[in-house]
């Protein structure tokens, strides 16, 4: 086995602004009580007038870089996973890549919704592994709050702005990334999609009057799909890494809805405190779920050297993944 790749670093940032139940409460017809009991959502973080998805981008990153104790000039790659991004041209991880400085690195945008983060890190992963000598800063970043219908109380209270990061080089094969699963099915793309703003349905009046620029989403269908994918791409994880489930020290999964991960905790028999979980803070924020609940679980110690730990997500598209890895 050759050198495995591993994060040296991570990075989180929501923006200031809070937006709690309560204040839904006066905007349209739900209550504290419906949101937390069927999602266990309390608040997200909700990006200002002027704050954008590079700028949570760039702050997180730059937090990872700190603790990785590098600069931009050293990394190689940027990564970016986002379904939101500033606009079609540039990227955003081109926005990020002039503010850090990051001269030498290429940098590119991953489309897979609520999985960006690790379908990015699985292609960082594979970069390093060729070459261990490389430094890849792997971002998740959204702001859904422009994404959301706010008269649509069954969407809008779901989501939440935030990113997260990883700096990722070459490491011993004692620790690091053992495997990565990457899933996919477009068939069903119609249950979960934001069907306009693309080249297909362009901007237009029409458009605009059917709110296609904002998320559709066919909840109950959307959570059948959503446990069934992420139950098997954990069994299919914990199986490449040769783990049993007893084994797993701590479960980092998409913070989408409580319900999905209770599930999951009581299919896998672990105990609450291995399962991490931050949904009632920031709801449910896409590709820059993962990679928060990543920088949380490190900064507050919930993550110590030889840790087996498991990331799994999903989202539209539909797309899954799973990442296992030794910290």
């Amino acid at each position: 086995m050759g050198p495995r790749s591993k994060i040296i670093g991570t990075g989180s940032f929501v923006p200031e602004k809070v937006l709690t139940n309560k204040d839904l409460e006066s905007m349209i017809d739900t209550s504290d009580e419906w949101i937390s009991t069927r999602t266990g959502i309390k608040e997200r973080h909700i990006a200002s007038e002027g704050e954008n998805n590079s700028d949570l981008a760039i702050l997180a990153s730059k937090r990872a870089l700190e603790m990785a104790e590098i600069d931009g000039k050293d990394l190689d790659l940027i990564i970016v996973g986002t379904l939101t991004p500033d606009m079609p041209m540039p990227s955003v991880a081109c926005l990020v890549q002039c503010a850090l400085g990051a001269t030498k690195a290429g940098a590119m945008d991953v489309s897979a919704t609520c999985s960006g983060f690790l379908y990015s890190l699985s292609i960082a992963d594979k970069f390093v592994r060729s070459n261990p000598q490389m430094k890849i800063l792997v971002i998740g970043s959204e702001v859904l709050s422009r994404r959301v219908n706010w008269q649509d109380r069954t969407t809008c209270v779901l989501f939440g702005d935030g990113a997260g990061a990883a700096v990722v080089t070459g490491g011993d094969e004692k620790g690091g990334i053992i495997s990565t699963h990457l899933h996919a099915d477009g068939s069903v793309w119609e249950l979960l999609t934001i069907r306009g703003l693309g080249t297909k349905y362009p901007v237009d009046e029409e458009i605009l009057s059917k709110g296609w620029q904002y998320i559709e989403m066919q909840g109950r269908d959307v959570f059948k799909h959503a446990v069934r994918a992420l139950e098997s791409v954990t069994n299919e994880a914990l199986t490449a890494a040769g783990w049993e489930k007893p084994e797993l020290d701590l479960l980092i999964a998409h913070q989408a809805n409580i319900r999905i991960l209770e599930y999951l905790r009581e299919r896998l028999e672990l105990p609450r405190d291995k399962v991490f979980i931050n949904i009632h803070k920031y709801g449910n924020t896409s590709a820059a779920s993962v990679p928060i609940a990543l920088d949380e679980a490190n900064r507050s110690g919930r993550l110590k050297k030889g840790d087996k730990v498991l990331m799994i997500s999903f989202g539209g598209g539909f797309t899954w993944a799973g990442v296992t890895m030794e910290w």
